[in-house]
């Protein structure tokens, strides 16, 4: 299990949630009553858990993303209509575009807030550009 990512984040509703990121096209690998592991590489997972079993591992309050930012988790894509395409995606199955589209130093990147509010950026690296 060495090199693995698992990130964790509490969600309200983690069926609306699981649907939510079936929509965007991410894989699961496992699920219970209060968790559900969303599959991002082979090597990187998101653990969505329900607020409540968030609260038991946490070592402090559980923030409310959609007031505060903790983390900005980023998805790499191959090209900036994939990057287009996720985001898309993500906004037709009920998320918040973040801002305006970035094309600064050689990235190209685009956010969205999930159904919770955590702030998710999708990016990729433009050919020939910086």
């Amino acid at each position: 299990m060495a090199n693995q990512l698992f990130v964790n984040l509490p969600v309200e509703d983690l069926e609306r949630s699981t649907a939510f990121f079936t929509e965007l096209g991410f894989d699961f690998f496992g699920a219970g009553p209060d968790m559900a592991s969303v599959v991002i590489t082979p090597d990187a997972q998101v653990m969505l858990l329900s607020r409540p079993t968030f609260a038991r591992y946490a070592r402090g309050e559980v923030a409310d993303p959609a007031s505060v930012t903790q983390a900005i988790l980023v998805l790499g894509m191959e090209n900036p209509t994939e990057v287009d395409e996720m985001v898309d995606k993500a906004v037709a199955a009920g998320a918040t575009p973040t801002g305006a589209p970035q094309t600064e130093g050689g990235r190209y990147s685009r956010g969205f807030a999930d159904l919770d509010g955590h702030h998710w950026e999708a990016l990729c690296l433009v050919a020939g550009a910086g």
